[in-house]
């Protein structure tokens, strides 16, 4: 028993420590680098367990579930630390100890409050009391749940501790997050209770509302979560620091002991995972791998639902609400001080009226991509949709060969030559036959009447969009991806077909073998760079003029009723600076015509996504035509890596990631070396050319906070992305300027 040897091996332990399994998926889910490293401190030992003056615990100096400024904690007497935080005895509330050694719950009330003000942060202490002395052992900053962190930050600004910029930091973007996630409602928690559906109930260590399937170990509810697709709740006696690959991939997690601080608790609330611990009423048994709680059997597979907030767990699945962001108060007043901070603006992708007041509500200001192509897969267009498509090509051909001729008698010319007398007549002649053909098609008579029907539903939609943003600019992205995706797949026809031919049904076969045909046509190798966006509007121009028509019959009927209308036409997928001159022209010249008709009058842009890797790279180019740049992240990703992103992401990517191949999956975090390069070439060069552009990023990418910093570091005017991400950039954004102004 050599001491020096002992200890020699203990520190050695907690080197080794950082490469094993645990360690591992701590710093995934935590972003914590590989290369980071740990530190062993050698103290000398103080006891806690030497008798019923002795004792440990380990407090917060405020409650890290709620932020509330009270102490929180608990601890036990004649014991180790050990026993406290691994939960394996059921602790008592520090507030006790004021009543159990008074002079010693003085001494810690000061020394916890000195140590908060000092550090002007809420403070995790652990203590240890030998033979009646107290011993503080260490001080840090104390992990807290979202709603702890938002509500800590806004009381010590109004306290006079931190400033305001200190406490955009001090909260994480992903709290924020947190703190929209869905909860229980209460009437449904009511009902729930009148139904003896509650089975056990305990601690309450981290709010929020966990619905899932009961999985009785760590290994069993990663596997279940991460192979099978299910949501996890891991129900354990207690945690250790071995399990810690479950509860991350758990939606919650209940145990039977254990208090406040235990090393459930601990984790849950630091990874915003609903927990409740402590609740004794359990008896779990492993070998039947099912749980007795109050009379009611829980089986391994079985339904329950957690409520971390209340401590209840119920059986079955209790239905889930969205929180109101305006009723959070301090939320609300942080990410006021956060929007008064940021340089960058946050706007919201959003394809429908509801989306739009939704994001209005959670803050943006504007919408930066309403992607028209899901208004077409609605149940009572799709008809309208498959008309267009089926009849499209034959009736392009007849429509483009009028336009040629016509083109030919504007010009005065023919292949190069100025037009003589006879070859006029003969054009005048092919031109009357065209339109002749053009007139009786069925064929373009279903198409066009197709496009007809379509431009007052569009109309419809862009109207409630600019009545939702009144007043805020809304960017309209043009149809955008490969018509088949408007057609049912290539498969299920073929087997539609196959079975009806085999059994000889002929009751809408005829239609289905239309459909296959179409879709055959339409087939294409690689359909993400095949006919879509701006090249769909260059083949096919009718689909982009009717939707312009739409977008801005629409912009002057709403500004007629007194609605503040901002309309930007993007155009997608431009890869040629001939592209846009040969479309943006004939646009503009649509909104204008509409705008004259409708006798008003107001500012409008015309832009394009820069998803192309091409794009980037004659941005100064582009400029010269366009007034707005969005980059479409998630294709220009793809385009630069050389990824289809489907296909990465299941066969290759997390491989890639866990060994150290790429620091991050480059579709959710942007690659700033990579894809970030070609944005702040495309940023630099366009606005040489037009100093005033406009720049956004509408990708996935929107609402992840470093790639917002990217954004904001190469000179972004905003970033936009779903809804419900919306306050969560704000947050980002404010920090993003804090960090680098």
């Amino acid at each position: 028993q050599d001491p020096v040897k002992q200890m020699e091996l203990a520190t050695k332990a907690v080197f080794n420590s950082w490469n094993a399994k645990r360690a591992i998926d701590y710093r995934r889910r935590a972003n914590i680098p590989d290369d980071l490293g740990t530190a062993v401190n050698i103290v000398t030992m103080v006891f806690g367990n030497m008798g019923w003056d002795s004792g440990t615990g380990v407090a917060f100096t405020r409650d890290p579930g709620t932020g509330a400024k009270e102490l929180y904690g608990d601890y036990l007497m004649n014991a180790q630390g050990e026993d406290v935080v691994a939960g394996i005895r059921n602790t008592k509330p520090i507030r006790d100890l004021k009543v159990e050694m008074p002079e010693v719950f003085a001494q810690f009330i000061e020394i916890t409050q000195k140590l908060e003000n000092h550090y002007r942060d809420m403070q995790d202490v652990e203590f240890t009391i030998e033979k009646g002395k107290l011993w503080m052992l260490q001080t840090r900053s104390g992990k807290r749940t979202a709603k702890a962190a938002i509500q800590v930050a806004v009381d010590m600004v109004n306290e006079g501790l931190i400033d305001k910029e200190t406490a955009v930091m001090r909260v994480d973007p992903e709290h924020v997050d947190q703190m929209l996630h869905p909860q229980f409602d209460p009437v449904t928690m009511d009902a729930a209770r009148h139904d003896d559906r509650l089975f056990a109930s305990g601690v309450n260590a981290s709010p929020g509302a966990a619905v899932g399937q009961v999985y009785f170990d760590a290994d069993t509810a990663e596997k279940m979560a991460k192979e099978n697709g299910q949501d996890v709740i891991m129900v354990r006696p207690f945690t250790k620091p071995d399990d810690v690959h479950g509860m991350l991939a758990a939606k919650g997690i209940l145990t039977s002991e254990g208090g406040a601080t235990s090393h459930a608790a601990v984790v849950a609330r630091q990874f915003g995972v609903p927990c409740i611990v402590g609740a004794s009423m359990m008896s779990i048994n492993f070998e039947k791998r099912q749980l007795q709680s109050n009379g009611k059997i829980v089986k391994e597979g079985d339904w329950v639902s957690l409520d971390g907030s209340s401590g209840e767990a119920y059986i079955g699945k209790l239905d889930l609400t969205t929180p109101d962001l305006e009723k959070q108060t301090e939320l609300m007043t942080l990410l006021g001080w956060a929007d008064g901070l940021a340089r960058l603006q946050v706007w919201a992708n959003a394809d429908y009226p509801a989306d739009a007041k939704r994001a209005r509500t959670f803050g943006a200001k504007g919408i930066g991509l309403c992607r028209t192509e899901h208004m077409f897969f609605e149940e009572e267009r799709l008809p309208f949709v498959e008309k267009m498509i089926l009849n499209a090509e034959e009736a392009q051909k007849l429509i483009d060969q009028v336009e040629r001729l016509e083109g030919f008698l504007t010009s005065g010319k023919l292949e190069g030559r100025a037009l003589t007398d006879d070859s006029r007549k003969m054009v005048e002649d092919e031109l009357a036959k065209a339109k002749a053909s053009l007139e009786s098609s069925q064929a373009a008579k279903e198409y066009l009447n197709a496009l007809e029907n379509l431009l007052p539903s569009q109309r419809s939609d862009f109207y409630g969009l600019f009545e939702a943003m009144d007043g805020l600019p809304v960017i309209i992205r043009l149809i955008d991806p490969p018509l088949h995706e408007f057609l049912p797949s290539q498969e299920e026809l073929l087997v539609d077909v196959t079975e009806m031919r085999v059994k000889g049904e002929t009751d809408g076969l005829k239609e289905k073998e239309t459909l296959l045909d179409a879709v055959n046509k339409l087939h294409e190798s690689n359909p993400m760079m095949g006919l879509r966006g701006i090249r769909l509007g260059i083949v096919y121009p009718d689909i982009m003029r009717m939707q312009v028509r739409a977008i801005f019959e629409a912009a002057s009927d709403a500004a007629k009723s007194g609605i503040e209308v901002h309309p930007e036409i993007m155009i997608p997928l431009t890869g040629h600076i001939n592209e846009l001159k040969r479309v943006q022209p004939e646009l503009e010249a649509i909104a204008k015509d509409v705008m004259a008709e409708k006798g008003i009058d107001f500012d409008y842009k015309f832009g394009t996504m820069i998803e192309i890797p091409r794009a980037a790279l004659t941005a100064g180019e582009i400029a010269e035509v366009t007034e707005f740049f969005s980059f479409g992240t998630n294709d220009l990703t793809q385009m630069t890596f050389g990824y289809s992103r489907d296909d990465a992401e299941r066969n290759f990517l997390i491989t890639y990631v866990d060994q150290g191949i790429l620091p991050e999956n480059p579709f959710q975090v942007l690659d700033r070396k990579g894809v970030g390069r070609l944005m702040e070439m495309a940023v630099s060069e366009g606005r040489k050319v037009r100093p005033n552009l406009e720049v956004g990023i509408c990708g996935e990418h929107g609402g992840d906070p470093s790639s917002i910093e990217f954004c904001h570091l190469v000179g972004n005017n905003y970033v936009s992305c779903s809804p419900f991400r919306v306050p969560v950039a704000r947050l980002a954004a404010a920090q993003a300027k804090i960090k680098n102004d």
